[in-house]
């Protein structure tokens, strides 16, 4: 495997509830094995309903905007420098508080299917 960049322009992005979600690292896109790097786009005010990662866990980098992740286990606050470790099977949700857009890098491990955890029932 060679090194390779990826510009936003040839990233993928994908439209997911709530929020775009841009796909720039991971096996169909550049044979990464152990992971999947993107970067979400929550508009303000966006709060879709959350979500279990079953078999990944993420870690979020808060680029700019204010919000919160909310968990069973608590509320995380989103603020431009923090950093969020998310395990295996938590239930989360991310919400959005305006006035600009709650923008964050995403990465999994193992690598995820985008958007294939949306219609889990956990």
């Amino acid at each position: 495997m060679k090194l390779r960049a990826i510009t936003r322009a040839e990233a993928r992005v994908l439209e997911l509830p709530g929020r775009d979600w841009i796909h720039y690292i991971g096996p169909e896109i550049n044979g990464a094995r152990n992971l999947t790097v993107g970067y979400s786009v929550f508009p303000p005010g966006s709060a879709p309903e959350g979500h279990v990662h079953p078999t990944q866990e993420e870690v979020i980098y808060i680029v700019s905007g204010q919000g919160e992740l909310v968990t069973p286990e608590g509320t995380a606050v989103l603020e431009p420098g923090t950093c969020v470790y998310i395990p295996v099977g938590l239930h989360h949700q991310t919400v959005s508080h305006g006035p600009d857009p709650l923008e964050m890098v995403t990465s999994f491990s193992p690598p995820v299917v985008p958007g294939s955890y949306e219609d889990d029932d956990e």
